[in-house]
Parts: structure tokens; C-alpha cells; sequence
């Protein structure tokens, strides 16, 4: 009996120093080490305007609809970039409701971007990521949406293609990947222009 309470006491004990270690001390190493070398990330990557106003983060994207900003790609995310039900669609390429919902998008960014009937679309303007939350447009994307943001704000293209160039981020190491612009920082810049 005196080894069974023996074995009991030093098993309470090894769950007790392991809940103090595992559950205590290592969080609170791994919060410090976020804290310290990686701010910014470890704190969601906030933009935050001069005001101390949070307009979102750097890693999410946002849905813009008005003609003064660029437009996000598509999102299936809940009810669009709703980053508790992140996911894609699900939908396959054989799909004739993904089909007919590409077809429409097209249509709608031609027409948004006063484009060519057969004008070629950049894939990320019509289709979702995989996340639905991915922050980016494609520069090409972004270079067909210039000229209508531009007229819209009643901007210069340059001063436009301007903040293209500055929002946009390169590919990851330089290689992987293909650059991309960020749209909320983007439109962030857009909107702190003065209103002519």
C-alpha cells in the first residue's frame, strides 16, 4: 500500500510540474520571444491610422465597393473576408455555379473598369484564394483598376500608379511568388490624398 501512494504522489507531482512548465512558463517564453523579435506580427500586423484608429490588418484583406478605391479579389469567406469562417468556396472546376459566377465577375470588371468586351481578366480579380481572406491583388489587377480610380478621385494616372508601386509588396526571398499589391494599405494612402 505504502508504493501504491508512493507511485500516486510522485504521478500528481509530475502532472503538476509539467502543468506548471507546459501550460506557465513555456506560453509565457513564446509570448516574450513574440513580444520582443516579432511586435508587429505578433500583434495581428494592425494599420493604424494617425489618429490611433484601427483600420484593419495588413494580413487580411477587406471588400471595397466604391469606384474611388481598388477592389479586393473575390472572397468565400462567411459573408465576404469574415475571418471566423475563412475557407474557399469548395466549388470545383467543373462547377456550373462557380462557372457562371467567373463568367459574371468578368463581366462586372470589364464594365466596372471600362474595359474591352474580350479585354483579358487577371484570374485573381474573379476567383477567390483559398483562404478568401488573401490581402493582395495581382499588379496587373491593379494596373487595370488604375485608370477608373484615377477618374474617380480625379487624380493623376502617375500619382495613382504612384501608390501602386509604394504598396506593393515583393515576392517573398525575392523568388517565391509573384509581387503583390496590398489593397488596404493601398487604399489607406488613396484616402488620406486630399479630395479634389
Amino acid at each position: 500500500m505504502k508504493t501504491f501512494f508512493t507511485e500516486i504522489r510522485g504521478a500528481i507531482m509530475a502532472t503538476l510540474m509539467l502543468a506548471v512548465v507546459c501550460c506557465g512558463i513555456y506560453p509565457l517564453v513564446v509570448l516574450g520571444f513574440g513580444q520582443f523579435f516579432f511586435h508587429d506580427q505578433a500583434n495581428g500586423s494592425l494599420l493604424v491610422g494617425k489618429d490611433g484608429t484601427i483600420h484593419g490588418s495588413r494580413l487580411i484583406g477587406q471588400q471595397f465597393t466604391s469606384e474611388k478605391y481598388f477592389q479586393s479579389r473575390p472572397s468565400a469567406a462567411g459573408n465576404g473576408y469574415d475571418a471566423t469562417s475563412s475557407g474557399g468556396s469548395n466549388l470545383g472546376p467543373t462547377s456550373q455555379k462557380l462557372n457562371d459566377a467567373i463568367a459574371q465577375r468578368i463581366a462586372d470588371y470589364r464594365t466596372q473598369n471600362h474595359l474591352a468586351t474580350n479585354a483579358p481578366v487577371p484570374a485573381d480579380a474573379v476567383t477567390a484564394s483559398g483562404s478568401g481572406l488573401d490581402p493582395h491583388i495581382s499588379l496587373r489587377n491593379a494596373t487595370l483598376q488604375t485608370l477608373r480610380v484615377a477618374k474617380a478621385r480625379n487624380l493623376p494616372v502617375e500619382t495613382v500608379q504612384s501608390l501602386v508601386r509604394a504598396n506593393t509588396d515583393p515576392a517573398d526571398l525575392g523568388v517565391l511568388g509573384e509581387p503583390g499589391v496590398n489593397v488596404l494599405k493601398l487604399n489607406l494612402a488613396l484616402a488620406a490624398l486630399p479630395e479634389k
